[in-house]
């Protein structure tokens, strides 16, 4: 297999993506429930999309979190929600607005005591130490 020419190499200009013009674009876009591309899409690691393309933005973590506040009800989960974030540039818009929904609904909310990064083995671990010897109240995460 053949090296990138550019491997190795500091990036251009034209390839870093434009941060605060990204953020901007979460909390601004106004998705189109009949475009296809601009609606909710779930990957392997959970919502994939980009603000620029209206296809991840405040609205859809909104929604989609005020569906697991539903979701949670609807079968009797009772005990705190275990919230994380990682490095991804829209991560940290998303947890405040999923953390804003879950809190306006009254959910029990753990996170990192940091509000540091989460690796997802992490979580994971967290929520079985919470939840071992536990009968009721048991923990989820989103």
């Amino acid at each position: 297999m053949a090296l990138h020419p550019d491997a190795g190499l500091p990036p251009k200009p034209g390839q870093l993506t434009d941060i605060p013009r990204l953020v901007t674009a979460y909390y601004a876009g106004r998705p189109d429930p009949a475009i296809r591309a601009q609606r909710v899409s779930f990957g392997t690691s959970g919502h994939r999309g980009t603000s620029f393309a209206d296809s991840f933005n405040e609205l859809h973590i909104l929604a989609i979190t005020q569906a697991i506040v539903h979701y949670r009800k609807s079968i009797g989960v009772d005990g705190p929600l275990f919230l994380a974030k990682d490095t991804h540039a829209l991560s940290e818009p998303a947890f405040a607005s999923a953390l804003e929904v879950l809190a306006g609904n009254g959910i029990d909310v753990m996170i990192d005591a940091d509000l540091g990064y989460t690796p997802t083995p992490a979580l994971s671990h967290a929520i079985l130490a919470y939840n071992r010897g536990r009968t009721t109240r048991l923990a989820d995460a989103s």
